[in-house]
């Protein structure tokens, strides 16, 4: 671990200084004379550009086959055969299941108190009911825990002035005892073969069955789950932690997609267009819609029309719930006015009713009463009165401001705050049927804001559902939004910076072909622009990027995802993991600084020396059936192999500078007997200035 971190300070330093130097040499050639990039590299480019990295032997492949035809074929996904794919993500049901089936296998928290509290019953079915009997056993022992808890304040309140006098809760004799129970059976049942093994645990009660689920940790929980098929699997993790499978098994699916689809530049798009739809798996249901919303939504339209993936993801349950769209209801809407169920339209504000309190979006809490207008409701201390959290319904902006500002229009594009609201009136009744549960898209008419409204300078008719779908093709087909997404699309594929004539003629197309993806791309992948030789191995990796690349690179055995997905949240990029509905940044300097390069390096050393869990490197196949003898020989073999030979002389000395190292290369200068450390040399050249860019 100490060379790792001498080793990682050494050229980490570097790899900073470089890619800044790089940066800066950009900036002042910015108005240069697009120079041409050669033939010999523009294989390697569209490779580093159009994928998540090349893998050794794709450069001669697509050479052979054609710069132009290989990019033609990766704009049409469904003429490549991903069938090996799939084998590898069999592993994972609940990419296969709809949302209803993952709430139905994993129960979430609203589940499994409606459970506890006798409102619901348990599944019948064996697997799924030791998953749901574990949960229900945890929420009654937090609650008892909490209900200790406020006990022993209360006394210790009644008997001293100070809280910390109170005793914290302690687990019952019942639970402990079954988790010394647990600890006993444990060497027992890993010690079975698979199938018993799996029988034993089921057959617990569920009390200690919960117990041995917590007790293992580390290589004791890998051998618990060793050779179990994929359902036992998921069924033993998810007694500890249902929601974890769902979350985990998305973001393991993911990786593996970027790292073995031969349809690259769909799962490049797919995570371009997720990153610009962005959801946060951590806000409640989202962990559960996530994976139809990646699957469903983005990856079928990443290629299509704009306004076709701009309208699905409005509609789906995953943004709905995340920008809060789901529960917008109108100020003038039968379910603001408190008009009845099946009430008479309009005419319903003249009926005899109670009054109604809501909440509009600043917290404010009003009352409307029979026919007139809306009130504030004060409260004792002539405060507004505060009221349960399912009644703080009202107009949410939420979503109508980000999907100008952020999806289409851009923070430039020409609309003002009325805009705002006029949209977050016409998407009003676009909710969710039972979101806790899994339910798709509907629109409620009750929620919808009556009456016409005027929008981006337009008369938008009275006409339910058909409004928001009205606004939706006008954002997606605005000037404003051809421009904002042509830009966006140029600075994945491009610069930071993309050159504002390149942008231009993508938006012209993208006006021009009614938003259609391919043509805008096709636009982008044939300018000179994008073959400019200054952009050559200029544009920063993300983790993301940087982690798949060198899985790809060294053509990586990947049996365990979970350690990559780990490392990736080391790195500060935890897939489905940014919060506010920005994404990542794809700029360098979000990502170039010392301490996130250092950590790169470390990866790049576990992965080159094999000591990454889950994911074995294979060192010697990129070294050739006769592995050099000599340090130097192997670095300048797997430069060649990893970098195409692109690799400045200050890397280069800087890595033979280690090499001279004993404990580096393994073997002392006087002593070649011992064969140079493979792995080592490997991964210093993963962590290289080189390989951090593309």
């Amino acid at each position: 671990m100490r060379l790792h971190r001498r080793l990682a300070a050494a050229v980490a330093v570097l790899a900073l200084g470089a890619t800044l130097v790089g940066a800066a040499a950009k900036k002042k050639q910015k108005n240069a004379e697009i120079g041409t990039m050669p033939s010999d590299k523009r294989a390697l480019h569209a490779l580093n550009r159009l994928t998540f990295g090349p893998r050794p032997g794709d450069v001669e492949r697509v050479q052979k086959m054609g710069v132009e035809r290989w990019i033609e074929l990766q704009l049409n996904p469904e003429k490549i055969d991903d069938s090996a794919l799939e084998a590898r993500l069999a592993p994972f049901r609940t990419l296969q299941m709809s949302t209803r089936e993952i709430v139905e296998n994993f129960p979430p928290p609203a589940v499994i108190k409606a459970i506890a509290e006798g409102k619901q019953s348990l599944p019948s079915d064996p697997a799924k009911r030791a998953v749901y009997q574990s949960a229900v056993a945890r929420y009654d022992e937090k609650k008892e825990r909490k209900a200790e808890a406020g006990d022993a304040a209360a006394s210790g309140n009644a008997n001293s002035n100070n809280p910390g006098d109170a005793m914290p809760p302690q687990a019952s004799d019942a639970q402990r005892e079954a988790r010394m129970y647990a600890e006993l059976q444990a060497g027992e049942v890993l010690d079975l073969p698979p199938d018993q093994r799996y029988a034993a645990i089921m057959r617990m009660p569920p009390d200690e069955r919960d117990a041995l689920a917590r007790s293992m940790k580390g290589e004791d929980r890998e051998q618990m789950l060793s050779d179990l098929t994929p359902q036992q699997r998921e069924t033993l993790m998810a007694l500890n932690n249902p929601q974890q499978v769902v979350a985990n098994e998305v973001a393991q699916g993911k990786l593996v997609r970027a790292i073995y689809s031969e349809r690259q530049l769909q799962e490049v798009m797919s995570d371009f267009w997720f990153n610009h739809f962005n959801v946060f798996i951590n806000k409640g249901p989202d962990r559960y819609l996530i994976t139809s919303y990646e699957r469903d939504v983005i990856r079928p339209r990443a290629l299509g029309k704009f306004k076709d993936l701009l309208l699905a993801t409005a509609q789906s349950p995953a943004m709905l719930f995340y920008l809060d769209n789901w529960q917008s209801v109108g100020p003038d809407s039968a379910v603001a006015m408190g008009m009845p169920e099946h009430g008479n339209g309009r005419s319903g504000l003249n009926n005899n009713r109670p009054p109604r309190i809501y909440t509009d979006r600043y917290g404010n809490v009003y009352m409307r009463g029979g026919n007139g207008p809306a009130h504030p409701q004060a409260g004792p201390n002539g405060s507004p009165q505060k009221q349960k959290k399912q009644e703080r319904r009202g107009l949410n902006e939420n979503y109508a401001r980000e999907i100008m500002e952020l999806h289409t229009l851009g923070v430039d594009g020409g609309y003002t705050q009325k805009d705002v609201t006029e949209l977050a009136k016409i998407l009003t009744g676009w909710t969710i049927q039972e979101p806790r549960r899994g339910g798709n898209f509907e629109f409620n008419e009750r929620m919808h804001e009556p009456g016409k409204k005027f929008f981006l300078g337009h008369v938008i008719k009275e006409n339910g559902e058909k409004e928001g779908q009205q606004v939706i093709a006008m954002l997606a087909s605005h000037p404003s939004t051809a421009r904002f997404i042509s830009r966006k699309l140029a600075m994945r594929f491009v610069s930071d910076n993309p050159p504002q004539p390149l942008v231009d003629r993508m938006a012209q197309t993208f006006l021009q072909s009614d938003g259609d993806i391919r043509d805008v791309l096709r636009t982008l992948f044939s300018s000179p622009e994008f073959w400019a030789a200054e952009d050559y191995r200029a544009k920063v990796k993300t983790p993301l990027e940087f982690v798949a690349s060198a899985a790809r690179a060294t053509q990586a055995d990947v049996t365990n995802p979970m350690p990559l997905v780990q490392t990736l949240n080391k790195l500060g990029m935890p897939l489905y993991g940014m919060q506010p509905p920005t994404g990542y940044s794809m700029k360098a300097e979000t990502w170039v600084n010392s301490a996130a390069l250092l950590n790169r390096m470390n990866f790049a050393l576990t992965l080159g020396n094999g000591k990454m869990r889950g994911a074995t490197a294979d060192t010697q196949a990129l070294l050739g059936a006769n592995p050099p003898a000599d340090a130097g020989a192997a670095l300048t073999t797997l430069e060649n192999t990893l970098l195409h030979g692109d690799v400045s002389p200050q890397t280069h000395q800087a890595i033979s500078r280690q090499l001279d190292d004993p404990q580096v290369t393994g073997r002392r200068l006087d002593d070649p007997a011992r064969e140079p450390n493979y792995g080592v040399i490997t991964g210093l050249i993963l962590g290289s200035p080189e390989f951090q860019r593309r």
